[in-house]
């Protein structure tokens, strides 16, 4: 995406999305295996930032809300790291980049 490129990345997300356990979509205990944790929120959210900064945003849909974009790369954690996928939201409305979540990269992407 470029450091040009002011991206929102809000902390409720981090720290009550991502990083705590759920029954749908649990990200966390993929996290944990990088060594990401609810302690060092603040080390994840540095490894998304730089990974955004680095690595190429891909187009991957429109719809009345705005354009989503992904990077595809990895996130450097304390124990491991972790191949990853992040997706962000250009609003229509403002131009604004939010980020919308992290997955795992599947096997056989780059």
């Amino acid at each position: 995406m470029g450091s040009s490129v002011t991206l929102l990345l809000r902390l409720v997300p981090l720290r009550r999305y991502l990083l705590i356990a759920r029954l749908v979509d649990e990200k966390s205990r993929y996290l944990a295996r990088g060594g990401f944790v609810q302690t060092n929120w603040q080390l994840l959210e540095t490894e998304i930032r730089e990974l955004a900064a680095t690595s190429p945003a891909i187009e991957d849909g429109k719809n009345d809300y705005g354009t989503f974009w992904r990077n595809e790369g990895f996130l450097a954690g304390p124990r491991s790291t972790l191949a990853v996928v992040l997706v962000w939201i250009e609003w229509a409305s403002d131009g604004s980049f939010h980020f919308v979540t992290l997955k795992p990269l599947k096997s056989g992407k780059s």
